[in-house]
């Protein structure tokens, strides 16, 4: 497929060329710089930058993405409120997380540290979109039923459902929750009190 060079009025037009065009939806002051090869820039928007660089937005882009040697990370502000509870009440939706653990640091999405607990604190016991069980099934057997693994080991988490909930923000997003006493994986406990004991027991999951 040949390289087509895009311009800079046609990455802020938004108009649908065909294409997820980040920068048209949400904008470069909702456009965040996670992480970086030099650490640089990181939790900035692509907004910010443009003031601190004396740049054009686009060539911000451009120059990170020269700079850094393709090694940039991004957090785009995009979701609405609504549409998460809707798509989280309906039947078939499992609870997952599409974090990335970036190995060059920086400041990954909060969703790394927080999607689970953030479910059950959230979604569960304060605003009541779904109820404990149902949350606790698409997060358990409804994957495991998608992703056709039933019958494996299961890990165990012991959470007390009162005060479990995430913390991580996007200015600091590698908080641990809270509310979790302990997590044991293939009948070994890893984690207790917030604090990985250092064992490493899952197994990676590949297809048939």
């Amino acid at each position: 497929m040949p390289v087509r060079t895009l311009s800079p009025a046609e990455v802020e037009d938004p108009a649908d060329h065909g294409w997820e065009n980040i920068v048209a939806g949400d904008g470069y002051d909702r456009i965040m710089v996670s992480s970086t090869r030099s650490h640089r820039h990181e939790g900035a928007t692509l907004a910010e930058l443009a003031g601190t660089l004396d740049m054009a937005p686009f060539e911000v882009i451009v120059h990170l993405l020269r700079t850094e040697e393709l090694q940039v990370h991004m957090v785009d502000f995009s979701m609405d409120e609504r549409d998460v509870e809707t798509v989280l009440r309906a039947p078939r939706t499992s609870v997952c997380t599409d974090g990335l653990a970036i190995a060059l640091g920086g400041k990954p999405h909060p969703r790394l540290y927080g999607s689970f607990p953030r479910v059950l604190g959230r979604y569960v016991r304060e605003r009541g979109v779904l109820d404990l069980p149902t949350a606790v099934h698409k997060m358990t057997g409804l994957t495991a039923e998608v992703f056709g693994v039933p019958g494996l080991i299961a890990d165990l988490v012991a959470f007390d459902p009162a005060t479990v909930g995430d913390t991580a923000t996007y200015a600091d997003p590698r908080r641990t929750p809270t509310g979790i006493h302990w997590v044991m994986q293939s009948g070994h406990l890893v984690v207790r009190d917030g604090h990985w004991l250092g064992a490493r027991c899952g197994v990676r999951l590949a297809p048939a």
